[in-house]
């Protein structure tokens, strides 16, 4: 009976980490679009508030990009797969796994807040959102684990 208990809550971690790999690259598929958008969404207010543009151009294209450089997730979304990487390996391998993965979901839903306060893209900021909503299931199931 404990070991049927076992497998089907491996079997719904596994899923529930497959659903935030999905999640991750959707994020990782609209992370440029997000930082292009935000770097010309931010050159036009430059634009509008400095009327000399073409005396500042060069600066002006520097600082702009460093700024949307700010809101690329892309560190965190390499962080957050190798993350699941070990989570996965960790479940299929391991013995007494429950405090570990505890442990790996709290790095985890660090990478999703940390996705979520940069992201300047609400539809980014919604698989953010479904990436911890997944962190919580997980987190409530691994409470069952030895």
């Amino acid at each position: 009976m404990r070991q049927q208990e076992g497998e089907a809550l491996k079997k719904d971690l596994l899923e529930r980490v497959e659903v935030i790999k999905e999640n991750v690259e959707k994020i990782v598929n609209k992370g440029p679009e997000s930082v292009e958008t935000y770097f010309n969404k931010i050159k036009e207010k430059a634009k509008q508030l400095v009327k000399d543009i073409a005396e500042y151009s060069d600066r002006l294209e520097m600082e702009l990009a460093l700024l949307a450089e700010k809101a690329d997730v892309t560190e965190e979304c390499v962080r957050l797969k190798s993350h699941i990487e070990i989570f996965i390996d960790t479940i299929n391998n391991s013995d007494e796994i429950g405090r570990k993965l505890n442990f790996i979901c709290q790095e985890m839903n660090r990478e999703a807040n940390t996705i979520n306060s940069k992201s300047l893209s609400t539809e980014i900021s919604h698989f953010g959102i479904g990436i911890k909503e997944e962190l919580e299931k997980i987190r409530e199931q691994i409470q069952n684990i030895e």
